[in-house]
């Protein structure tokens, strides 16, 4: 039998411990981490929010915030130990030999300056080539990472493209000086199901192609079997499991493991009751809303159709799925239905009653009767306000008298999972699960008959994001809910909706029953949508079901 030689290691880390400062929930961000990373390997790094995935990464890269403390251990890279050297020489190997992508472009990119100065901003850092070879060489990487008309998208400012061609610029800035270790630091978690797939499969082929070790750090369980050719899990800084990827995913050995495995959306729609002779809480139709976008940089303004005639109808105890890419039209749709923002045309009626006409008063009293669930709960509570107030504000704005909203806040707290005496803490003082908690009872404090909840769980780890999915099922259920569940995430909305509407450009192209729709899609934009699902659990699904 031919045994193939050994790979030579890319780095190398060695027990490595990071000391938390005093008063954190544990001592060590990171306690003994050791792995070896090849080179041409892929590493994926999983594992719930606050496990030290994130501090790793930091490490690597000598960005550690000054709160934390090494306490002890070795990253070995070229032959220099990244942990015990001088700034200089860190300096020196960020960029040129080590590059990094950061989770949200948005904030890693330099607002105040054009994509084609950027990334010729990292040869000048290191004093390479000329200005006239600077340019030319982000025109090529704009190329490789494949950015659409890359002659003049590199001539814009970050606000003007999109989420999925900032990370693409924020790629070409990474390979910019052709590294031999690539840190990527959740890349794709705010990106939708297509443009997930095509940054992870550029990645991919870059990758093979420079034959770069890459250090992936990720909490969808999805990327990691499209990716991965070893895995590492880190459960509160401890290394619990590691080995290659089909070791991890096919024959998981430690419980937490297991437990964050079992927490994966399947996507596998289950059977689902029908609802057909429920009462309709909230009608749409024909609905429209265009914006005319100012002058920029590709032209003069144009016109963008958010939604266009968007029908569709929710009865009690259901839950319809609104999916679809970025810039689809959901969250208008959303905003559409709350009042939020006006409709240019159509009707929304609740429970028959023309909600869409209501003005003054009669908007304000029935206000109360569609409520929102946010997907940045902490951006949508006040962060010196007490939570219980901040939940008992609307009853209390309808005439409910102050103890009585609160004491309302409190059983409302109880029933999303929190202790009622959390009512007197401060938003920061919640992990990013319990403030959605805390958001989901915010939104039932005027007991709404529709809940419309915008990417509610997209910002979640698996775990975290298992345990609110089931809290909304069972209020549903048991408040005899109708619900308009937003999400990029299809295996989410294949575990969670009743029926699913998929959107493109602004207009609903499909609907019907989730499990119908996974089965047997019609459209050929619903096709491509399921295709792109991260690790292809959809593909799974029996077809004599």
């Amino acid at each position: 039998m031919e045994h193939t030689a050994p790979r030579p290691v890319a780095v190398s880390v060695e027990h490595l411990a990071l000391r938390l400062p005093e008063g954190a929930d544990r001592d060590y961000a990171l306690a003994d981490l050791s792995f070896t990373l090849p080179e041409g390997e892929i590493l994926c790094i999983v594992g719930e929010s606050g496990s030290g995935k994130s501090l790793c990464a930091q490490t690597l890269m000598g960005l550690l915030p000054k709160a934390i403390r090494i306490e002890r251990g070795a990253a070995l890279f070229d032959d220099v130990d990244l942990i015990d050297t001088d700034k200089a020489t860190l300096r020196s190997l960020r960029g040129r030999r080590i590059g990094m992508i950061f989770q949200e472009p948005m904030t890693a990119l330099n607002p105040s300056m054009r994509i084609e100065d950027q990334i010729m901003e990292v040869f000048e850092a290191h004093d390479l080539l000329t200005p006239a070879e600077r340019r030319a060489k982000a025109l090529a990487l704009a190329q490789e990472v494949k950015l659409p008309d890359p002659e003049r998208t590199i001539k814009a400012y970050p606000h003007q493209l999109s989420g999925g061609q900032r990370q693409r610029a924020m790629i070409a800035m990474a390979l910019a000086l052709e590294p031999a270790l690539l840190i990527a630091d959740e890349p794709t978690t705010a990106l939708d199901v297509t443009t997930q797939a095509q940054i992870l499969r550029l990645m991919r082929d870059i990758q093979r192609r420079r034959g770069m070790a890459v250090v992936f750090i990720t909490h969808d369980f999805g990327v990691v079997a499209d990716i991965a050719d070893r895995v590492l899990v880190l459960e509160k800084g401890v290394v619990v499991e590691q080995g290659t990827a089909r070791e991890v995913l096919d024959t998981p050995r430690h419980p937490y493991t297991k437990a964050l495995l079992a927490a994966v959306p399947s996507g596998t729609p289950p059977e689902r009751n029908e609802v057909a002779d429920a009462p309709v809480a909230l009608s749409v139709s024909g609905l429209t809303k265009s914006y005319v976008t100012k002058k920029s940089l590709f032209g003069a303004g144009r016109t963008v159709h958010a939604a266009r005639d968007v029908s569709f109808e929710i009865r009690r105890g259901e839950t319809l799925g609104l999916v679809g890419e970025s810039g689809s039209g959901k969250s208008t749709v959303a905003r559409l239905v709350t009042r939020i923002i006006e409709p240019d045309g159509g009707r929304i009626l609740l429970d028959g009653a023309d909600f869409g006409a209501m003005r003054g008063e009669d908007l304000r009293n029935q206000r109360s009767r569609i409520q929102m669930v946010f997907q940045d709960p902490f951006a949508s509570l006040n962060p010196r306000r007490k939570i219980g107030l901040s939940i008992a504000d609307g009853p209390m704005a309808r005439g409910m008298k102050r103890e009585a909203a609160l004491q309302k806040a409190r059983e409302l707290l109880t029933l999303v999972g929190l202790d009622p005496r959390s009512a007197e803490r401060l938003p920061h003082e919640f992990s990013g699960g319990q403030r959605q908690r805390i958001g989901i009872a915010r939104a039932l404090a005027l007991d709404p008959d529709v809940l419309v909840a915008d990417e509610a769980v997209s910002a979640l780890d698996v775990t975290v994001q298992a345990q609110v999915l089931k809290l909304l099922e069972t209020l549903k259920a048991r408040l005899n809910l109708a619900m308009l569940f937003i999400t990029h995430d299809l295996n989410v909305a294949a575990q969670v909706c009743d029926r699913l509407a998929v959107m493109r450009s602004g207009e609903i192209v499909e609907i019907g029953p989730t499990r119908q729709m996974f089965l047997e899609p019609r459209h050929e934009y619903t096709r491509q949508l399921l295709a792109a699902i991260p690790g292809g659990a959809h593909k799974t699904l029996p077809q004599d079901a």
